[in-house]
């Protein structure tokens, strides 16, 4: 079944979900922007994350991330935002056509726009990849298979003032635990490529709402 997610008629059901919103945030400003990449790892499918450098500034040193970046005024959008990024972290070049489209933005706890972007990268040995190590300690994938079992799945409830604010998803039990926007993200390709088995645990205010 989740190899039917990398088939062609996989690829097109996911392009056309996809549609919308490309066109609505391809051109919109954005902070930064992240690429998804779909991949083949000895035949299994899997997502590709990174982790962050501790030698970089800012409270997001040593987070589990996908690779991506700030915009630049240069970057023609978020798309080659994204696609930029991967090559400056991982040496992995990604060709535009191999884009399958946009995901619904995140926002940050600042309120800065970041837009995930979906791509299959193939068949991928994750030794052969070059990470900047100014940028990205470690390399890692988790199976699709892994991140659907659901005692790999978690959540954790937030609360404000002494009340509930929003639920957020975490997952488990691989080399490193997925949280924070990253985690959200990953909800959202769980359920675009497998949505008849994964059940969404996000209640967040960190979205736009058009």
């Amino acid at each position: 079944m989740l190899l039917e997610s990398l088939s062609a008629e996989g690829e097109q059901r996911c392009r056309q979900l996809l549609t919308e919103t490309t066109a609505r945030f391809r051109s919109r400003p954005a902070m930064a922007a992240v690429l998804v990449p779909l991949c083949l790892v000895r035949g299994v499918p899997a997502l590709l994350f990174t982790l962050r450098s501790s030698r970089l500034a800012g409270r997001h040193k040593g987070d589990v991330s996908f690779p991506g970046g700030k915009c630049d005024p240069a970057d023609q959008d978020v798309v080659h935002t994204a696609l930029r990024e991967t090559q400056e972290e991982l040496g992995l070049a990604v060709p535009k056509d191999h884009v399958w489209g946009i995901m619904r933005p995140v926002y940050d706890q600042a309120k800065a726009t970041v837009v995930p972007v979906l791509a299959s990268v193939g068949q991928l040995d994750p030794k052969s990849l070059r990470p900047n190590p100014e940028e990205v300690e470690e390399v890692f994938v988790l199976p699709l298979a892994h991140l659907l079992k659901t005692q790999n799945q978690g959540y954790t409830h937030f609360c404000q003032r002494g009340h509930f604010s929003y639920t957020l998803p975490v997952f488990l039990h691989g080399p490193h635990r997925v949280w924070g926007l990253t985690a959200v993200i990953t909800e959202f390709t769980l359920q675009l490529l497998a949505p008849d088995t994964y059940r969404p645990h996000l209640t967040s205010p960190w979205l736009p709402s058009g």
